[in-house]
């Protein structure tokens, strides 16, 4: 109810926070949209420009107006939105419901690369109007690395300035193109939406520009990811007038277009033509801050997609940070890396934004597409009627398919480098299920009730050293019931471990974001325990402090006795030490997988020697953990031929 509320309510402040966090990448689209749809070789035809015009006006409203504002952001997964947090809400219907999540959340992550690149490159590049000889490739790069590196100290102080930066560059956009559509208001006649139709139908390859009408939309994706930082209403109301000033801008670019007619664009960027020449320094600055605000945006939201995905069991356990206390605040610095490798290599491929818009588009179409599919899923699990869904599926796979075929044609110039990216973390994504799923089916359970007498008599024997007061198993078995035979090995063979209390903790991730909540099953008073945590997908693992906060409730509730059990510490009420025991699997030798199982867990046990340990992943305080190395023999080798020969006797042995 509480997360309904946040939803739904509208104020100032969620107001300039959804204009600075949510229309960075879309907001900053008309630096470059319009003149890659003209062409800078072609001439300047009047029916193209109001053809360009018209399918911008159009793809802004079905895409982004109808499908994402108004359709999209009902399905909030307890205020969370995103593809992930829409597969959470969907995956328990049907297992191929992951493919979709995969390859959308890969493609999202592949377009984090290219948009920075692309939208700092379209604003540095104004500065050639003024310096025409300079060079901006160093420029763009050093912007992008500082942008980089301020990560690692948290956004939460840069994101108030986000707010009213991105305040005043929509009000100069709607501002500049107002002046030039008063100027020549038969531009207005391009909202017809035959003009669309003319262009993509009957003007020779018109279809083939919806790759470049298409860059309008990219950051569509962007306002149900960031649902849970700003609230469905406040972006609601906002885009009302986020869009009605980036169609004052592309109908103010149209209308100077209109005015060139006949000319060939070349170097010209219809963006700062709008802009009169003493305001353009200004204006230079201001779309720079815009274009860093859009980065800024898309590499927090790969952040908060790749925790969400280490949850979900379709990442590596990277290390995680927190740099301040602001909800939703993370800085994962594996991937921050790998962002910023890729976008200085993509500045160094294609040098400039007009190339970069080859390979712009192709990946997010396909994040697009992919949520369609999860959403008509959702929208049929929630019991809508069964011809919206279908009206639903049926026009959004027509209209992001007819995109998605009009983006292959990019392919060939640069559209195989964002291709390339999203297949290799959608590989990562695959194995690092299938491996996950392979352990599954794998481990074996055994019941914990038929060991329970012999914990008991073992944590009686003096004769045994006592290993800890508190021992913590770290248990993936989800039954209350059951505990891996690994653990048992663990206690009773690898090397006896006394301990006065045995306790048996299991993580249990939700598909709520945000849950926090844990049951005791007491399996023997004083002697053995299990502690079950149903965290959400969007919680830091902390075990250390939750396990600690269980104990304190416990001891209140005088459920349990912490004190040393020896003499000389119990009358000082001297508490126990704890210590962890972590099970870290590898794969053992001893087994005969089939070619693709051997295949799947030879990378995942390759990528996981680079990844944080297992202890460091749940939180655990390193001077009290004990990670054991467990093999994982998943088919024991059968049938194995060797022969027994007789010993020689000593008579033998003395003939010889």
């Amino acid at each position: 109810m509480e997360e309904k509320k946040h939803l739904d309510t509208v104020t100032a402040a969620g107001l300039l926070v959804a204009m600075g966090i949510i229309y960075g990448d879309i907001g900053t689209s008309p630096l470059y949209t319009l003149r890659a749809i003209i062409g800078a070789e072609n001439e300047i035809r009047a029916d193209i420009v109001r053809g360009a015009l018209s399918c911008i006006f159009w793809t802004l409203t079905l895409q982004t107006t109808v499908k994402y504002v108004i359709l999209i952001l009902r399905a909030d997964n307890r205020g969370e939105g995103g593809i992930f947090a829409l597969y959470a809400l969907v995956r328990r219907h049907a297992r191929w419901l992951t493919l979709p999540a995969i390859i959308g959340g890969s493609a999202l992550l592949a377009d984090g690369i290219i948009t920075p690149p692309v939208s700092v490159s379209s604003a540095v590049e104004g500065l050639t109007l003024i310096y025409p000889n300079i060079e901006t490739v160093p420029i763009v790069l050093v912007i992008l690395t500082v942008l980089f590196l301020i990560q690692a100290f948290g956004t939460s102080v840069v994101g108030t300035a986000f707010g009213p930066i991105m305040l005043v560059w929509f009000l100069m956009l709607g501002t500049l193109g107002l002046v030039q559509v008063a100027q020549a208001p038969g531009i207005l006649t391009a909202f017809n939406p035959y003009y669309a139709y003319w262009l993509l139908a009957e003007y020779p390859g018109g279809f083939w520009l919806l790759g470049s009408v298409f860059l309008c939309t990219t950051g569509a994706e962007a306002l149900y990811s960031d649902m849970g930082h700003c609230g469905r209403k406040n972006i609601r109301v906002s885009w009302g007038f986020v869009k009605t000033c980036l169609v004052l801008n592309y109908f103010g670019q149209g209308a100077w277009l209109l005015s060139v007619q006949g000319q060939i664009l070349k170097d010209r960027i219809p963006f700062y033509q709008i802009m009169p020449s003493w305001f353009l320094t200004i204006g230079i600055v201001i779309a720079t801050a815009a274009a860093v605000i859009a980065s800024q945006a898309l590499i927090s939201g790969s952040f908060t997609l790749i925790s969400e995905a280490i949850r979900l069991n379709f990442w590596p356990k990277v290390r995680l940070r927190y740099p301040s206390s602001q909800k939703g605040q993370l800085y994962v610095p594996s991937v921050n890396l790998l962002l910023w490798a890729g976008c200085v290599g993509v500045v160094l491929y294609f040098r400039e934004s007009s190339n970069m818009e080859a390979a712009y588009g192709l990946a997010i179409t396909l994040t697009m597409l992919m949520t369609t599919l999860l959403m008509s899923y959702y929208l049929y699990t929630h019991k809508y009627q069964a011809w919206g869904v279908v009206l639903f599926l049926f026009v959004y796979l027509a209209i992001e398919g007819s995109f998605l075929i009009a983006n292959l044609i990019k392919f060939p110039h640069g559209g195989f480098v964002s291709v390339l990216i999203g297949a290799a973390i959608a590989g990562v994504m695959y194995v690092w299920l299938q491996a996950f799923q392979i352990k599954l089916r794998l481990t074996e359970y055994v019941r914990i009730d038929h060991y329970l007498q012999t914990i008991k008599e073992l944590s009686r024997d003096i004769s045994i050293p006592k290993y800890a007061t508190h021992l913590v198993f770290m248990s993936n078995a989800a039954r209350q019931s059951e505990i891996e035979s690994k653990i048992i090995y663990s206690i009773f063979q690898k090397r006896p471990k006394r301990a006065d209390i045995y306790w048996f903790v299991h993580v249990d991730t939700t598909d709520d974001p945000y849950t926090m909540e844990y049951k005791v099953n007491t399996l023997a008073p004083d002697d053995a325990y299990k502690v079950t945590f149903r965290l959400g997908f969007r919680v830091e693992q902390r075990i250390n402090l939750f396990f600690r906060k269980v104990i304190e409730d416990m001891v209140k509730n005088k459920e349990v006795d912490i004190t040393s059990r020896y003499e000389s510490l119990r009358g000082q009420n001297v508490i126990g030490d704890f210590r962890f025991v972590v099970l870290e699997k590898f794969l053992s030798f001893e087994n005969e997988l089939p070619a693709r199982e051997r295949f799947i867990m030879n990378i995942y046990f390759n990528i996981k020697s680079f990844t944080t340990p297992e202890d460091r992943w749940f939180g655990l305080d390193s001077s009290s953990v004990k990670v054991e190395k467990v093999p994982l023999v998943i088919r024991p080798v059968e049938n194995v031929r060797l022969k027994r020969i007789a010993s020689e006797t000593k008579s033998e042995r003395v003939k010889e």
